[in-house]
């Protein structure tokens, strides 16, 4: 799929019908812009319902973090 769109002097961009449908993206729907080197990343915020159990069985102690990173 190659879709292409403009931006407007407002800093506006219409995500064409094509990608809409595709994606089954609703009008008042939120999406987040995520930078990735000369591009951008759009993706829609999911509802709190979705993530519901997303975490199911995760350890809540002796993890990860951070903190321990380089």
């Amino acid at each position: 799929m190659s879709a292409t769109a403009t931006l407007s002097s407002k800093f506006q961009i219409s995500i064409p019908k094509s990608v809409r449908e595709e994606q089954h993206w609703k009008a008042g729907q939120e999406f987040v812009f995520i930078p990735k080197g000369q591009g951008v990343l759009v993706m829609p915020v999911p509802k709190w319902k979705a993530l519901a159990g997303i975490a199911k069985g995760a350890k809540s102690v002796d993890y990860r973090d951070r903190s321990d990173r380089f």
